[in-house]
């Protein structure tokens, strides 16, 4: 049965109405300072448990729903109330339950969808010094890079077992004042995880031997499954801005067709790891044109293998290979081989205010099978040796400094020493 509006709160939820002064003012212009249930409306409106209309009015004499009763109840109940007027709200809830239960399944999924969307990122500085020995005719050459990254890195729920996630970059080069900032959507995939089964689509991180031979994203699907043996496939397509970019190297292409199939392995203290991944670069018409030849399909296959052991909780070493197909002769690069090696010594935990850890390595990156590899300061092409330190200031700010040493590889006698600095801060959020 359908009651008015003032009816309904002067008989049924006026809380505090018998025990409280109301010196509210008049929110609503149908309801004068001398209508009999002024009190009410005016000290209920107050107290938010009514809002009216947005032209100034309460309409009173409007018969009201059930659901619009409930609603009133809803916000009677979230006030702090005792004895009689308890009592009264109680007596409500009774007799509106089960629209009371609706508006609650109502609030809870809103709630729930508030939740549904995750934002990680962080604010980044970083600093590059690299200088690299002069050859016989030209002088020193120093290349110093100051860069700051804002990324945001947003994940949305879509279900239980699925959820879509994205990469937002905004860079800015410190050392070129006329370089305009950069904005870009680098990543945006989804995920959908399921009992030892995982399966993305879009554009996303490479997962299969990421560091010597490619650490860099692709678009396309992978598959992975298992748990202490998980195996991987991955297919899709590379974008070369990213790719093949290195001064001296002869891979350049306009696109990269990729797929590859990856196994990993682990369990207490050892690790193993092997992969296949296959590069089909599509040669850019300048190229081709410098070679007197039609442009074609620069096919890498590259094989790597790998493995790490943790000797204690401290101290863990690391080792990988790779190697390319690459025809050196017709696409000549300065080797298709690629390895590292890493020894690592504590490590830097961003939750931990504190705590800091070291590693030093040493670094072939023969550009025949490391296409884009994850190092900061031995670069693609280049061969030498790293040192690094990370430290956690403070709570999710961790600094980190590197340095390397060594030399071009090249295969023509010119390989020309450098040494690099790196120094980074992030602040992770």
């Amino acid at each position: 049965m359908k009651k008015t509006l003032v009816s309904a709160l002067t008989t049924a939820l006026v809380v505090g109405a018998a025990s409280t002064t109301f010196a509210a003012a008049n929110p609503f212009s149908d309801v004068p300072a001398d209508h009999w249930a002024y009190d009410a409306v005016a000290q209920l409106a107050a107290d938010g448990v009514i809002e009216g209309y947005g032209d100034s009015t309460f309409k009173g004499d409007r018969n009201i729903t059930r659901y619009e009763m409930a609603q009133m109840v809803a916000k009677a109940m979230a006030k702090s109330t005792s004895g009689a007027d308890k009592a009264l709200v109680d007596k409500l809830a009774a007799e509106f339950a089960d629209e009371l239960n609706n508006l609650g399944v109502r609030v809870a999924n809103l709630e729930r969808n508030a939740d549904m969307v995750k934002w990680n990122g962080k604010a980044e500085y970083t600093f590059t010094r690299k200088h690299f020995e002069a050859k016989s005719s030209e002088a020193n050459r120093n290349d110093n890079d100051n860069t700051v990254l804002f990324r945001l890195e947003p994940s949305a729920e879509v279900n239980s077992n699925w959820h879509v996630n994205a990469r937002l970059d905004a860079t800015i080069d410190l050392s070129d004042d006329t370089a305009q900032d950069n904005v870009k959507l680098k990543r945006v995939w989804a995920q959908g995880d399921y009992k030892n089964f995982q399966v993305k689509l879009g554009k996303f991180g490479n997962s299969i031997a990421n560091d010597v031979v490619f650490d860099d994203t692709f678009s396309g699907a992978e598959v992975s499954f298992g748990k202490e043996l998980k195996a991987t496939l991955a297919a899709g397509r590379v974008n070369n801005d990213t790719l093949m970019k290195t001064a001296g190297t002869v891979l350049v292409g306009e696109q990269t067709d990729y797929y590859g199939i990856g196994l990993n392995y682990g369990v207490s203290k050892l690790s193993a790891r092997a992969g296949f991944q296959h590069f089909g670069i599509h040669e850019s018409a300048t190229r081709a044109a410098a070679r007197g030849e039609a442009a074609e399909t620069v096919k890498d296959n590259v094989w790597s293998v790998g493995a790490g052991y943790k000797f204690d909780k401290n101290i863990a070493l690391d080792a990988v290979y790779a190697r390319g197909s690459v025809d050196m002769e017709k696409h000549p690069v300065e080797s298709k081989t690629a390895f590292a090696y890493t020894l690592n010594y504590k490590e830097a935990q961003p939750e931990n205010k504190g705590s800091w850890g070291a590693w030093v390595g040493y670094r072939y990156l023969g550009s025949g099978a490391a296409l884009h590899p994850t190092y900061d300061v031995v670069s693609r092409a280049y061969k030498g040796f790293e040192i690094g330190v990370k430290y956690t200031a403070l709570k999710n700010v961790v600094t980190q400094i590197q340095y390397g040493n060594g030399a071009a590889i090249g295969q023509n006698g010119n390989k020309p020493k450098y040494n690099t600095l790196f120094g980074r801060v992030e602040f992770l959020f």
